[in-house]
């Protein structure tokens, strides 16, 4: 639900021709926000922006933020430009700091200097690094174990920092497995590499690919496979609009985690899958990957408590938006 704000707020979204920030700009301008989408296409899709305003340009050019800065009153920066693939991070970890966090501080200097004091951050689960018992909450320690994570952490303390010298306040919202596609099935994930799971899954249902491959059936869950938290994108979109109103009302710096709130086995989605798609799957059981736990589950409580958010969307809905993304994009027809 929008206020009063959302008629006159001017929102930046950096990153927003991606995945996420695709569906969060479509998501504000129906909500009556005036919108423009920094993006320097590297990841994104010119398409995803459909009709909103875009410069295409990279957030490590001062010069141009400045001019875009100069030229809007922009009320809030909403930060979606990442790199997000943890295997690519290990091999690359330079790419990852270079863009994640100097990119970022290029981007909280510029916001200093044109006086813009709100920040929506998209931030990750994967802060926490190896989980302990129980479902993450806010409160457990960070030890992130990979680059990708470490960028994500050195840029919320960095916020902190700009918090406390400069008077920035900004909201971090921590994703765990982001899933799921527009229901309208305009919008959804369009990496190269794909790595993420649900769209392998499908894609190996609609017969793009042979066969997912399910690292360890022996863990110590009920099925042997790894459980994890998948949150709708659309959700996420909805925790984020509700993040900015918050901000605009005069609202603290925060962290929340975003996620479903409740686990599903890698076995358990394909058989979903299977069940969506009309279609078998075929699964390669192979060796367990370093450093994946068994179990990676939100504790959403803060989220419910303080935003008012809780998810909408469980795993079918996921897969069926997914599902609808996969055929009508890749395929060409509806399924």
């Amino acid at each position: 639900m929008t206020t009063e704000h959302s008629s006159k707020a001017r929102v930046l979204v950096v990153g927003g021709a991606g995945y996420i920030g695709s569906h969060m700009v479509k998501r504000l301008r129906r909500s009556g926000y005036a919108v423009t989408v920094l993006d320097n296409l590297s990841r994104g899709h010119r398409d995803a922006v459909m009709d909103a305003e875009l410069m295409v340009g990279d957030l490590g050019d001062s010069a141009l933020l400045d001019r875009l800065l100069a030229s809007q009153a922009f009320d809030v920066v909403m930060h979606f430009a990442a790199l997000i693939e943890v295997g690519e991070s290990v091999r690359d970890p330079a790419a990852f700091y270079h863009n994640n966090v100097m990119k970022s501080l290029v981007l909280l200097d510029a916001m200093v200097r044109h006086d813009i004091s709100r920040l929506v951050f998209s931030s990750t689960a994967a802060v926490y690094g190896v989980p302990g018992e129980g479902d993450l909450d806010e409160s457990r320690d960070c030890n992130p174990i990979n680059p990708y994570g470490n960028t994500k952490h050195l840029v919320e303390r960095a916020l902190e920092d700009y918090r406390l010298a400069y008077g920035m306040r900004s909201i971090c919202l921590r994703y765990f497995n982001a899933a799921g596609a527009d229901p309208e099935g305009v919008l959804g994930e369009r990496h190269d590499p794909e790595t993420h799971l649900i769209p392998l899954v499908l894609q190996a249902a609609s017969g793009r690919r042979s066969q997912i491959q399910v690292f360890g059936d022996d863990y110590p869950t009920a099925d042997g496979s790894c459980i994890r938290d998948f949150v709708h994108v659309e959700d996420l979109c909805r925790a984020h609009e509700l993040a900015l109103e918050r901000l605009l009302a005069g609202g603290s710096s925060e962290t929340f985690n975003l996620g479903c709130g409740v686990g599903y086995s890698v076995f358990e989605l394909i058989r979903t899958a299977e069940e969506v798609s009309g279609r078998k799957i075929e699964t390669s059981i192979c060796p367990r990957r370093p450093g994946d736990p068994a179990r990676l589950v939100a504790s959403i409580c803060k989220a419910q408590e303080v935003l008012g958010w809780a998810p909408t969307y469980d795993l079918r809905d996921i897969l069926t938006h997914a599902w609808l993304f996969e055929n009508r994009h890749f395929l060409g027809h509806p399924p």
